[in-house]
Formats: C-alpha cells, structure tokens, sequence
C-alpha cells in the first residue's frame, strides 16, 4: 500500500508496490531501519502525515435535521394555508396548523437525533494502542500515532494498527475476516510477490484493522488513516444517501395533491365570481376548502407511523438510523447477505470425523454423536488437541482463541471427552509450531509412565507422505492412499477444511532434536472436517423470505465450494454454480443482472465486485437491502437501497454506511424488520386513503354545490371545523393499527405501485363520490323541505362527519372484511372517533359555539339518519372487498 509522502518532494508509490519490494528495499524508500524511528523523526512524521484515525461523517448539526423536517412539498402547502389564514384573523385554524407543523418536526427531529445517538454509543475504538520500536527501543504507543516508517510488533490477539510491509515472520497468520471475508486465518511471509497480485494474495502485507490469529511479526508502517486498504473502502461511503422508495412515492403524491387542489380552489374562486357570489366569501370559501382538503396531518402521520415502527423494530433488536428506512425494509425483495458472521457464527466447528471405522457426523443426533466412545475417534481427536496452540480465555467466555484450526480441534475434543484441558496444556518435550511450507505441526507428550508419542496433524497429503500404517478398530493395517483421497475429496465437497492426524511411539533411546525431524513412521489416524456453521434460525428466516417473495442472494469473498456448501445448509439454491469475481469481469452489466437471477451465491467477489453487484440488481428494479459486518461491506451497504449493518461485532466502518444496525448480529432479526416494515407501510397507506377519500369527497361536494344554484354548502368557518373533527385526530390514530398476521405471506409490494394500490384507488373514488353525493343531496332536500340555512348545513355537516367516522373504520384493513377485526386492538382509533362525535355534539349544543360556527341542535332522529347514511359507506366498502374475494378464489379455482 502506498505511504504518506516523507518530504514534498519524494515520489508516492502506487498502492501496488510495498508488497513488491523486497524488506531492504522497503526500509530505504521510507528512510527508515531495522531499529525503528528516532522519537524526533517520528514526530516530525506525525506532524506531516497527520494522526492515523480514519475520518466519518460528522454528526448532521441540530438545525439542519431540524430544517430537514420542513423539505416537503406538502409542508410549504400547509405553510401557504397557514399564513393566508393568518392574514385573514382565522387565528384558531392557523394556530393549529402551526401547532402540527410544529408536532411533525420535533417528532422527526427527536428520532433522529436518537438513532444517531444510537449508532454512536456502538462505535468502538479504533487500536487503542500499539508496540513499535523507536530509538531501538520498544514503546506502546496510541494507535493514533503510527506513521509511515515506524516499525510495528505484532503478536497474536493483536489488532493491526496501519498498513505494514511485514519484515519478519514466525508462524504469523493473520484473521482478515473483515475485509476478504475468508474464515480461515491468512498465513502470512516477508518474501516479495508480482506486481500483479491482488489485496487478498498480498501475503506479505499485514492490512490495517485486521486482527493476528497467530504467531509473531514485525512490519513496517507503509500507509496510515485514508491511505490504508481500510481508509480506501471508508472513502467509497462518504456519499449522501438517496432517496428510499417511501420518499419517493410521497414526495410525488405531495405534489399531484398540491397540483389538484390549486387548480381545484382557483377554478371554485373564478366560477362563483361569474355565478355572482360576493368575492370575498368566494376567497375566504377557496381558502376553507383548501385547508380541509389538504391531508396536513399527512406528515405527522408519516412520522407517528415510522417512529412506531423504529420503537417496534427496537424491540426486536434494530436499530433504526433514518425514519424512512423503516418502510424501506418491508418494500425489499432482494436481501444480498455477507456469509461470514452474518449468515454464519464466523467460528470453526468440527462436524465430520473420518477413520477407517467410518464417517462420524457430528452435528448430528446426540446418539450418533454418542458414537465419539469409539477408540479410534478418541485417537483421531486427542492427536488434534495435542497438537495445538490455542489457548481457552475466560474473558471471553470459556471460549478457545489463537488460530482458528487449533481453536477448533482443542474445542471439540475436550467437549467430547476425548482429553482434559489439563492434560491438552501439559507441556510438551518438545514442539514444532505448524509452517505452512510444511503443512504439518508436531509434538511430542509423555504419558504417566514415561512412554513417549508423537504426534502430528497437518494437509491430508503431508501425513500421508509420512505414515506407513492406518489405525483400524483391531488394529493397524497398511496405508491405502486411495481410501484416504476418497474421504478427503468427498469432504471437501461439502466445504469442510480438512486436517489429519497421525501418532506414533517414540522409541526409549530416540533423542529428540531441535527443531524435530520431519516425521516419518506414521499411523495415519483419521481426519476431521470442519466449517464455519450456519447461525441458528437462519435457514428458518430465509424460508420466510421466501414465502415473503424476498430472494436471499449470499455475496461472500470466501471459496466458491465452501459457499456453495453453506448455502445448500441454509436451503438455498444450488442448482446453478456460484458467480466468481473472475467470471464477472467477463460479463457487461446486462448479462450480469441476468445471471445474478440464475444463482442465489456469488463467491470470490471483492468490495468493488459487491458493489457492482447491488448496482446491478438495482438496475432491474429491484429494492435491495445488503448485510454484513465487514469492512469489504461498507461500499455496498451504502449503495444498496437499504444497508443492515451488524452492532455488535460489525465494524465502525459498516456500521456507518448502514441504514439499520442489528443489536443481536442476527440474521433471524432481518425477518422480523421486514415484517415490522411491511405494517408500518400498511398503516401510511390506510391512513392515507381515508385523508384522500374524506379530502376528494369534501373537494367534490362544494364544487357541486357551487354549481348547484343554491347557497354555498358549507361556510368557510364550518369548512375549518370540519377539517378539525372529521380527521383531526383520527387519522393519527388509524397510525397505530397493528398487523393483520398476513404481511409475511404477501409478495413486496411492485416498485411501480404508488402509495396506494389500484384497488384503493377505486375504493378512494368510489367511497368519495359516495360521501359527496350524499352529502350534497341531504343539503338540497332539507333546504327544499323548509328547513333554513343553518339547519341545512348543520345536517349536512353531521351527515359528513357520521361518513367520516364509518369510513376511517373501514379503512383498517385493506383485504380483510372489518368484522374480522377485533374492535379494541386500535384504542386509540375507537377513543379518538367517540370523542370526535362528542365534541362535534357538543359544539353543536353550546350557544356560543353553535353561533359561531353557523350551526344549530339536531334532534335523535335527525342523528339517527344521519347514522344510518353514514353507515353506508361501510356497507359499500365490505361489499367491494367481499366481491374481490369471491374472484380471487374463484381465478384460484380455474383451470
């Protein structure tokens, strides 16, 4: 990786370099020595290069997530409404205008100032501190501190500080989990390599953020903060988000309403003008009408319904960063998910035991597990705990930690018996930690009585070189190589890595030297196969994706087999081969969508591949949603529609570019935000067809009557008191509806759906002109029976409101018949519609209010009409919904 430059004017070197140079090469470009730094170079260093800490986006300042809340079409038509309002001395209607912009944007202000705060309190320190050698001395030093030239000591359970060409190397084997997404520890050397290679072969190259599995190094600081691997990757996500599909579709229905209402109220203003209605009732009737036929409670809505659904989603261990990404999530029908640490527990487990006796499935029923009693298992797995350097922490649970083979051979042989952890610590007579241009380890152990064995563990070909013999149930036999390929080939195909093992005595006068011999003499004991096991629940959870119509797609850097392998365990596809990095450098961006809908994995992609891939998928309309929690994640968890980012053991770079962070690291989490998502955009949906049907219906009726030759239908006084009591509250409350138990057996809604369905649509029109007409109608029979004015819109008033209260009910479910429904699972719905009809009573009733409003009492038959009218929007409603379906079981019942 390229360094910070030392001097002005000294050449930068591309980032393909270091890992071509050879180690002297490397301490003269960078003016440096095997000694380390002076103190007084190193400060220089640090005042020129800068501290090494990458950099995130900053904290948005209050005022500009504040003044966020205001950016809404919809809200500079309600600050229009309230300002002609306030001209006009309607100090009532503008206040409460004012007091819901006001609610709309403290609701929206808090929640988000909460998620950041949130995502914040999950970052974690970056390398604290680190050991570097300066002035031939060795210090500990912050992280933050390094510079180009210093020279780094690394040991295992160390995090790496910076970018390092390494310069000596025992038995180093580094875990890079978070930016390859490989399992396995990378071994790691100081010899140089072609130019050519790539970040994930650059094995003299210890990157920075990576953690040392095992072994010892030594490495020279060659880039820092942005110019590391993992400053490069931070850089790609440092871009404003876009849109989400609720955004989208909100900000375009804010509009037409916005359209419709102008041309709507300018055409009611000019017609009565001509009609030969006084202009100043006409403009304060436009004005009225106007305010009660825009949904203003539209974004208070919007943000009651999210922010409940980012207090369920917490709940359920997400966190949610943005309010919008809470319908993102139920409007998905792509989820790519990384495979290590996501999909799977990123921990080798031992699953499979092979001798001569037979194949031995672990993870299996506890009696075949049972089967561990059997001699040769017991050799097989004590050979691999005894050959070990993993090391059982009790900070961190009981858990086995060094390099993950050893972790996961010492793990299962103690768990099954085969040896105590007292008697897998004895020292060793002697030890020969493993190397990889051997491909074995060994040691040798004394038994109580003196007699001593060695034992090996190693590549199924390197024991087989050494070993003469296999064991068998009674006995040893001779070595058949076949039978051994055999077992490990058909392993392999299953993904497991595999590891033999091998013993034999070590005779009384044998000397032992240092190091030990290549061991030969061998009785091949048997191997173990293992994997980095699927998370539980997770196989169920893409399962509900699937009856969700969500396409779960692994995107991993790991091996194509071992992949392949995983998903099959998670009941993937795997009737298509993986897509490889390598074969999507040959396919253009069509063919690439094209055959991302053949294969549910792709496997040996890189941060850019991902990337692509998501870009891809995006480009045939689909709405994806990425997981990870890797540093390779970061690029697509910022381009996707949607990025879920791991809390707990993701990384501060993901966790950043992600719009959802995942408290539990689960994958099963997934599924129940999707769910959450799906209700949260249930709930805008209904509450929006009741504004818009309630809305066009008023919108209707006046313009009728203006055309109607009578008096105007409602005051502009009533017109805003209508505003108020039909759905003042209510729709606030239809935000609350909980799930109707089906969201997870839908299909996502199409990307080309707008806010409403089709089939709301009709109903919106159908119910509007219903309610209008009804209203209307009851106006111009009461003024021609002889009922004066007053009465005539206090009837008509009432006859809406009645309407209203029966429509906001029916709204509550969009397929379901409402008398399915349990009354008092929406509360808050049932009080606030009561308590709407008992004011509008009461308003009714008092003399000062009823004067000033224009109304006057009804009596109980006048109600009870008023009642059975209003109910019919019910009946029209449940009779559509049943006609639907009786054609949707009679279409299913076709032939």
């Amino acid at each position: 990786m390229s360094a910070r430059s030392i001097n002005s004017s000294d050449v930068v070197r591309t980032p393909t370099t270091w890992h071509s140079l050879s180690v002297d090469a490397a301490f003269a470009e960078l003016s440096s020595t095997p000694r380390g730094l002076s103190s007084a170079e190193a400060s220089r260093r640090l005042a020129d290069a800068g501290p090494n800490e990458l950099t995130f986006a900053g904290s948005t300042p209050r005022w500009r997530v504040l003044l966020r809340q205001f950016a809404s079409p919809l809200i500079a038509i309600l600050l229009v409404a309230a300002l002609i309002t306030l001209v006009q001395r309607h100090w009532v209607d503008s206040g409460a205008i004012f007091l819901i912009l006001a609610i709309n944007a403290s609701l929206g202000f808090v929640q988000e100032r909460k998620a950041e705060a949130d995502v914040q309190a999950l970052k974690s320190m970056s390398t604290p501190s680190c050991r570097v050698l300066r002035d031939d001395r060795e210090l500990i030093i912050p992280g933050r501190d390094v510079v180009p030239g210093d020279l780094v000591l690394l040991e295992s359970g160390e995090r790496v500080p910076a970018d390092l060409r390494l310069v000596e190397a025992n038995s180093l084997q580094l875990d890079e989990s978070m930016l390859t997404g490989e399992t396995f520890a990378a071994t790691k050397h100081i010899e140089p390599l072609a130019v050519d290679v790539g970040d994930t072969d650059k094995s003299n190259i210890a990157f920075s953020g990576t953690f040392v599995a095992n072994g010892r190094g030594k490495g020279l600081v060659v880039a820092t903060a942005a110019g590391t691997a993992l400053g490069e990757i931070n850089a790609l996500i440092q871009e404003p988000p876009g849109k989400t599909p609720l955004q989208l579709l909100t900000h375009s229905l804010e509009r037409r309403i916005g359209l419709i209402i102008l041309v709507t109220v300018v055409f009611i203003f000019i017609a009565g003008l001509v009609l030969g209605h006084d202009a100043s009732l006409m403009f304060r009737t436009a004005v009225g009408l106007a305010v009660a036929t825009i949904p203003e409670s539209l974004p208070i809505v919007l943000t009651v319904a999210l922010s409940l659904g980012v207090s369920r989603m917490a709940r359920r261990n997400a966190i949610i960063r943005t309010l919008p990404a809470v319908e993102t999530l139920g409007s998905t029908n792509v989820i790519g998910s990384d495979k290590t640490g996501t999909l799977t527990q990123n921990r080798l487990t031992v699953e499979r035991i092979w001798t001569t006796a037979g194949l031995l499935d672990l993870s299996a029923t506890n009696e075949e597990a049972g089967m561990v009693k059997l001699a040769l298992v017991r050799a097989v797995l004590r050979a691999g705990a005894l050959t070990n350097e993993a090391t059982l922490s009790a900070e961190q649970g009981a858990e086995y930690s060094g390099d993950a083979v050893d972790a996961a051979m010492a793990k299962i042989a103690v768990a099954r018996g085969a040896i105590t952890e007292q008697d897998r610590t004895a020292d060793p007579l002697a030890h020969q930690p493993y190397e990889p241009h051997l491909r074995y380890s060994q040691t040798v152990h004394a038994d109580s009585h003196g007699r001593r064995t060695l034992y090996v563990k190693g590549s199924p070909e390197a024991l087989l070189d050494a070993a003469v013999a296999v064991a068998h149930p009674d006995g040893t036999r001779t070595l058949d190589h076949s039978q051994v390929h055999a077992a490990n080939e058909e392993m392999g195909r299953e993904g497991l890595r595999v590891i033999a093992t091998g013993s034999r005595a070590v005779a009384d006068d044998e000397k032992l030297g240092h190091p030990l011999p290549a061991p030969s003499g061998l009785t091949f004991l048997g191997m173990e196969g293992m994997t980095d096991p699927p998370r539980e629940g997770v196989a169920e959870a893409i399962e509900k994706c699937r009856r969700a119509g969500i396409s779960v797609m692994m995107i991993t850097g790991d091996h194509p087999v071992t992949a392949m392998a995983i998903a099959g365990r998670l009941g993937m596809s795997t009737r298509r081969p993986a897509l490889t990095g390598a074969e999507m450098a040959t396919l253009d961006d069509r063919m690439l969508a094209a055959r991302l809908e053949e294969t549910s994995v792709a496997a040996r992609v890189s941060p850019q591949d991902k990337l692509r891939i998501v870009h891809a998928l995006q480009s045939v309309g689909k709405i994806v949603a990425v997981t990870g929690d890797g540093v390779n994640d970061a690029p697509a968890l910022k381009a996707a529609t949607i990025g879920i980012a791991m809390g707990r053991s993701g990384t501060d770079v993901a966790r950043e570019a992600a719009d959802v962070i995942l408290t539990d690291d689960n994958f099963v989490t997934i599924v129940h935000a999707v769910e959450e998502g799906r209700v949260t955009f249930a709930a805008i949906r209904k509450t929006t067809y009741f504004l818009l049907s309630t809305g066009a219906a008023a919108l209707v009726a006046v313009t009728l009557s203006v055309f109607a030759g009578t008096p105007l239908l409602f005051l502009p006084v009533q017109m805003l008191w209508m505003n108020v009591v039909t759905n003042g509250v209510q729709d606030i409350a239809l935000a609350f509806e909980p799930a109707e138990g089906d969201e997870l057996i839908r299909l996502p809604r199409p990307p080309s759906e707008g806010l409403l369905s089709r089939t709301l649509w009709f109903r919106a029109g159908i119910t509007g002109a219903w309610m209008a007409l009804a209203v209307l109608l009851s106006f111009i029979m009461d003024l021609r029976v002889g009922f004066p004015e007053t009465h005539a819109r206090t009837l008509a008033l009432t006859m809406f409101v009645m309407l209203s209260f029966f429509q906001v009910f029916s709204s509550r479910a969009e397929n379901k018949s409402l008398f399915q429904l349990r009354l008092l699972t929406n509360k808050p719905l049932l009080y606030t519609s009561l308590g709407a009809l008992a004011l509008h009573w009461a308003v009714m009733t008092w003399p000062f209010s009823a004067r000033l409003l224009g109304l006057t009492p009804l009596n109980f038959w006048e109600w009870l009409v008023c009642i059975a009218v209003g109910s019919t929007v019910l009946i029209i409603v449940e009779a559509e919904k049943a006609v639907r379906r009786w054609s949707h079981r009679h279409d299913e019942n076709a032939p």
